[in-house]
């Protein structure tokens, strides 16, 4: 199939080229880097755009079935979910379980649904590096809403943010200390904390957990891009399905103001510049693991490590010896 023939096939919302397109630019290899770049500069002037949802949260605090619950209740409504989920790799052996469908059952079998999981290939930040371009491709296939869940709560989860329209903190139900082990970083880059297993015996708990956290945000310099009352906190419940209406009306007020004062289209002008500026870092690294470059390195490691060549001395010489592409 050539570039044009999936570019129409993916505009025309046909789940199969979608697949195929974004295992196209999950691929490392150098031909197939050239098609996934083609195929993205001939999708760009589709025009469509979908709510990009970031969602992270400590493990075991139910992402999978708030997502899946969370999703029901928007494809019941007549929207288009697709959900990319990145689940971690091994540092090992690079392999990946990728059992999110297998947890998302009932929301895999929806129509009007699309699960995509991707390992995350080591790649700091809890997303996979692919992980933008293939939120172009589910919005350029005309999905209304696309939701990207993390591998987990840790210190680089906030790359996330720079991907997404909105960020979603999910927490558990505790108390006292629980505060203290959510990082700083990624409260303040949170747009709602919601505060998960919301029933039974732990409704009482999630309503005390959910008072601290607003209370704590209350505590944060409020942003620019925020309007009043944000970022907030609330309580969900994923297995009763409670909350959720109320959470997405939230966050579709949240969305509205910021595309009537602005703020979307700048901060998504603010992310392309980002990914940018992170797609030069990475293809500079790459150069490095190339021919001629990476024997000198081999040579330069050894001479550090037996003290011939300081660390800084080596990195200099090697800096000064790549020849970079006009």
């Amino acid at each position: 199939m050539n570039i044009a023939e999936l570019r129409d096939k993916i505009v025309n919302q046909d789940r199969r080229a979608l697949a195929r397109a974004i295992t196209l630019v999950e691929s490392a290899r150098a031909d197939h880097r050239a098609q996934a770049g083609e195929l993205l500069e001939a999708l760009k002037d589709t025009g469509r755009e979908a709510i990009r949802v970031g969602l992270s949260g400590t493990p075991g605090v139910g992402k999978s079935t708030f997502i899946e619950s969370f999703g029901m209740m928007l494809t019941a409504q007549g929207l288009r979910v697709a959900v990319l989920a990145v689940d971690p790799s091994s540092t090992r052996s690079g392999g990946s379980i990728l059992g999110d469908k297998t947890r998302m059952e009932r929301l895999s079998r929806d129509p009007n649904a699309f699960i995509r999981p991707s390992p995350s290939q080591t790649h700091l930040g809890g997303v996979a590096r692919r992980t933008r371009e293939a939120i172009a491709l589910c919005e350029a296939a005309g999905f209304d809403v696309v939701l990207i869940e993390t591998v987990g709560v840790g210190q680089s989860e906030t790359m996330v943010a720079e991907m997404a329209d909105l960020f979603l903190l999910l927490l558990a139900p505790a108390g006292g200390d629980e505060l203290q082990g959510v990082k700083r970083g990624i409260m303040e880059m949170a747009d709602i904390i919601l505060v998960n297993k919301a029933d039974g015996d732990l409704k009482a708990t999630a309503t005390r957990t959910c008072a601290d956290y607003s209370g704590a945000l209350r505590l944060l310099r409020k942003r620019a891009r925020d309007p009043e009352g944000f970022p907030k906190a609330m309580t969900v419940s994923a297995l009763q399905e409670d909350g959720l209406e109320k959470a997405w009306t939230e966050m579709q007020a949240l969305a509205t103001w910021r595309r009537d004062t602005g703020h979307w289209a700048r901060r998504r002008a603010e992310q392309a510049q980002h990914w940018f500026i992170e797609e030069l870092r990475q293809g500079l690294l790459a150069r490095l693991d190339e021919g001629d470059t990476r024997q000198r390195i081999t040579r330069l490691s050894e001479d550090v490590a037996e003290g011939r060549l300081t660390p800084t001395r080596a990195a200099d010489e090697i800096l000064a010896n790549l020849k970079l592409g006009q």
